[in-house]
């Protein structure tokens, strides 16, 4: 989730409501408050963001986060361990290889590459 949260906060500075919108519409769905706010807390104390707040359009102010050096480095190597653990995953669940493995039911084979 961090990565993620890291990733919409690259856009720009945005806040809490913002953020899980955002993510609920990249189809995470409904982000709660007790999930997100804490994660906020602590990319803050990590100082991978900074803290800013803004004064709402005829209601309360608004935390805005922007990511800082420290956090965008962290959302670069996060990407990079993504693809590569992603594309891992991927090669390994894949269809397609040469070595069938029957599966602990024996009812379906499964293919396993072994390159």
């Amino acid at each position: 989730m961090e990565l993620c949260v890291l990733r919409v906060m690259a856009e720009g500075p945005t806040y809490g409501y913002a953020i899980a919108a955002e993510l609920a519409a990249a189809g995470f769905g409904d982000i709660k408050g007790g999930t997100l706010y804490p994660l906020l807390a602590r990319l803050e104390k990590n100082g991978l963001v900074t803290v800013e707040w803004r004064p709402g359009e005829g209601g309360p102010g608004r935390k805005y986060f922007t990511l800082t050096a420290a956090g965008r480095d962290q959302l670069d190597a996060g990407l990079a361990q993504w693809q590569v653990f992603s594309a891992t995953v991927s090669d390994h669940l894949s269809p397609t290889g040469t070595d069938q493995m029957a599966s602990p039911a024996g009812s379906r084979t499964y293919s396993r590459s072994t390159t």
